[in-house]
C-alpha cells in the first residue's frame, strides 16, 4: 500500500485501527505501518472470537450475584431500622402551588454572580447583586449572565417551604424539638451539632414522628459505640 500519497489524519485512522502507537511526524507514522505490515498479523487477529461455550464470554446473573456479595459487607448497612419518611399534611391548594414553584423552577435561569467565570472562590458563592458604573453584567451586555429580578419570584403561598412542603426548623439542641408539628414542619439540624448531640436529636426525633431533612449515618467509634 502507498503510505506516502495518504494524509497524517489518514494515518493516524490506519494505526489507530490497528492499536497502534499514533504520534510522531509523517515519515515516523509511515515507517511504523511498514514495519507492522511486514511482521504479519498479529496474535490478537489470528485469535477465533469467543463461542458461546468459551469461558472469555462476559459472566451471566448468577455469577454477578457472588460479585455483589463479595464486595458489599454487611458492616456497611446502618445499624439503625429504618423507617418510612414522613410526608407533610397539605391541601389540594398547597400540592398545587407546589407544582407550580417547580414549573417554575425548573424554566428560572441559574444567576451567577459577576466575575464567576475568573474567579473559583466568586463561582461558589450565591447572587450579588453587580455595582460599578461599566460593569457588564449591569448593563445587560451581550454573553453575560440574566440578573435577579422581581419577576423571578414564586408563588407566595408557598415561599420558603421544602419542596417536600414541610417548613423547615433550624435545629440546634434536642430541646428546640419540643412543640415542633410533625404534620407540617420538618428538622434541619445545624451544621455546627457534632455527632453526640445529633445521636440525640436523632433518637427524639424519631419518638416525636418528626422528619429529619438532612439526616445522615452516624460513624460510631469512641465512646459513642
Amino acid at each position: 500500500m502507498d503510505y506516502e500519497s495518504k494524509t497524517v489524519s489518514e494515518l493516524k485512522e490506519l494505526l489507530k485501527a490497528r492499536g497502534l502507537k499514533v504520534g510522531g511526524k509523517k515519515a515516523e507514522l509511515v515507517e511504523r505501518l511498514v514495519e507492522d505490515d511486514q511482521s504479519g498479523p498479529s496474535p490478537i487477529d489470528e485469535k477465533a472470537p469467543p463461542t458461546e461455550e468459551s469461558p472469555d464470554q462476559d459472566f451471566e446473573l448468577d455469577d454477578a450475584e457472588g460479585f455483589e456479595e463479595e464486595f458489599y459487607d454487611d458492616d456497611w448497612e446502618d445499624d439503625e431500622e429504618y423507617s418510612p419518611k414522613q410526608k407533610p399534611m397539605l391541601d389540594e391548594e398547597t400540592k398545587a402551588a407546589l407544582i407550580v414553584r417547580k414549573t417554575q423552577r425548573a424554566s428560572m435561569p441559574k444567576f451567577r454572580r459577576q466575575e464567576w467565570f475568573r474567579y473559583f472562590r466568586l463561582a461558589r458563592t450565591g447572587w450579588r447583586k453587580p455595582n460599578g458604573l461599566q460593569s457588564k453584567q449591569r448593563l445587560n451586555m451581550k454573553y453575560r449572565t440574566p440578573m435577579v429580578r422581581i419577576g423571578h419570584r414564586k408563588v407566595a403561598s408557598v415561599r420558603g417551604l421544602h419542596p417536600s412542603g414541610f417548613e423547615e426548623v433550624l435545629v440546634k439542641s434536642p430541646s428546640d424539638l419540643d412543640g415542633l408539628n410533625p404534620e407540617t414542619q420538618a428538622v434541619r439540624i445545624s451544621a455546627a451539632v457534632g455527632n453526640r448531640k445529633r445521636t440525640i436529636i436523632h433518637t427524639r426525633a424519631d419518638q416525636l414522628g418528626l422528619r429529619i431533612l438532612n439526616r445522615r449515618r452516624i460513624q460510631r467509634k469512641g465512646d459513642l459505640q
